[in-house]
C-alpha cells in the first residue's frame, strides 16, 4: 500500500439485500466525485445480470462501479481474489483523487479487504476433488452432514447450500485438524489496512421482505427464466458454484421440470429473505458500522464530510 503515508481513507456502506445500498452509492459518489467499487460476491460474474440484480445501465452511467463483469461463470473467485482486486482499484483511485466507496452485501469480502485474511494451507487439489465427486454422486446435503460431524463450528456458520465453502472447510479440517473458522477468528482479520468509515443501511423488516418479493416478481418479468436459459444453452452447468444461487437454482429446477413456476418463485422469495436475515446477523457483530435508513441520506452525508475533513 501507499508506504510512508496516512492509510487510504475509503467509505463502506452495507447492508441486507435490497435496502437501498446502490441508489444511495451513486448519489454519494455523484457529490464527493467519487467511484463505485462492488463487494457482491455474484455481481463478480458476467452473463448473470437479472438474478444478480446488478447496476442498470444508467446507474453505471451516472458513476462507475467496477469489480463487477469480471470472470465467467465457471471461473474461480473468492475473498482473496476480490482482497486483491480491489486493493489495486483503491490504491489507483486515491492516486487520481477520487473519493472511494465499497458498496455491498457481501460480508466477508468486506472483512477480508479492510483487515486481510489468514493464511492458511493452500489448495489441496486431490482432496477437493474427492470431496466434488462426493458432492456430484450424493449432493451438497451429504457433504455437509460430514461437515457437521467433523467441525460443527464451521457446519454452524456455513450455509447448507454453499457447497464451495462447505468443500473448503473439508479440506482445510483434513489438513490441518482445525475448524477453519477457529483459524478465522484467531486472525480476526486484524491488519487495519484503510482507514474507513462503515455506513450500514436498514428498515423495518416487514418493509424490506415486501421490497424482496416485489423485485424477485420484477425479475421474472424482466426475463429471468430466459437469463438461466441462456447461461445454461452457453454450457453453465447447475452444478457450478454461482448457479448454485437461489435465483439460479430455483429457476433451473422449474426449467427442468422438478418444480413448478409459482413453487420455485416462492422459494426464491424465502431464501431471499433467509439471506437478508443472515446479512444483518453478520453485520450486527460489528460495532464500527453507523447505521442509518436509506432515506435519511443527508446524515450520512454528514458523517462523510466529518471523515473527510
Amino acid at each position: 500500500m501507499n508506504s510512508g503515508k496516512s492509510p487510504i481513507r475509503i467509505i463502506v456502506i452495507v447492508g441486507p439485500t435490497c435496502v437501498g445500498k446502490t441508489e444511495l452509492a451513486i448519489k454519494l459518489a455523484e457529490k464527493y466525485n467519487g467511484e463505485i467499487i462492488s463487494a457482491d460476491s455474484m455481481q463478480v460474474y458476467r452473463y448473470m445480470n437479472i438474478g444478480t440484480a446488478k447496476p442498470s445501465v444508467e446507474e453505471k452511467g451516472s458513476a462507475r462501479h467496477h469489480l463487477i463483469d469480471v470472470v465467467n461463470p465457471d471461473e474461480a473467485f473468492n475473498a482473496a481474489i476480490y482482497m486483491k482486486e480491489a486493493a489495486k482499484i483503491i490504491e489507483d483511485l486515491e492516486k487520481e483523487g477520487k473519493a472511494i466507496f465499497v458498496v455491498g452485501g457481501t460480508g466477508l469480502y468486506i472483512k477480508a479487504l479492510l483487515g486481510g485474511l489468514f493464511r492458511g494451507p493452500g489448495a489441496d487439489n486431490r482432496l477437493r476433488a474427492l470431496y466434488r465427486a462426493d458432492q456430484t454422486k450424493h449432493g451438497t446435503a451429504y457433504i455437509y452432514g460430514l461437515l457437521k460431524e467433523r467441525d460443527k463450528k464451521a457446519a454452524g456458520r456455513i450455509h447448507p447450500n454453499d457447497a464451495a465453502r462447505i468443500i473448503r472447510a473439508l479440506e482445510f479440517f483434513d489438513s490441518t485438524g482445525e475448524s477453519i473458522i477457529k483459524k478465522q477468528e484467531e486472525h480476526n482479520f486484524s491488519e487495519h489496512r484503510y482507514n474507513c468509515i462503515k455506513i450500514g443501511l436498514n428498515i423495518d423488516r416487514n418493509l424490506l421482505y415486501d421490497k424482496i418479493d416485489a423485485r424477485a416478481d420484477r425479475m421474472i418479468s424482466d426475463g429471468l427464466v430466459e437469463e438461466v436459459e441462456r447461461l445454461m444453452e452457453m454450457g453453465y452447468d447447475e452444478s457450478i458454484k454461482p448457479m448454485q444461487a437461489m435465483h439460479y437454482r430455483y429457476i433451473t429446477d422449474y426449467i427442468k421440470g422438478r418444480k413448478d413456476k409459482a413453487e420455485a418463485i416462492r422459494l426464491l422469495k424465502r431464501d431471499t429473505r433467509r439471506y437478508a436475515k443472515r446479512q444483518m446477523t453478520w453485520f450486527r457483530r460489528d460495532d464500527d458500522i453507523k447505521w442509518f435508513i436509506p432515506k435519511n441520506s443527508d446524515l450520512v452525508k454528514c458523517e462523510i464530510d466529518t471523515f473527510l475533513v
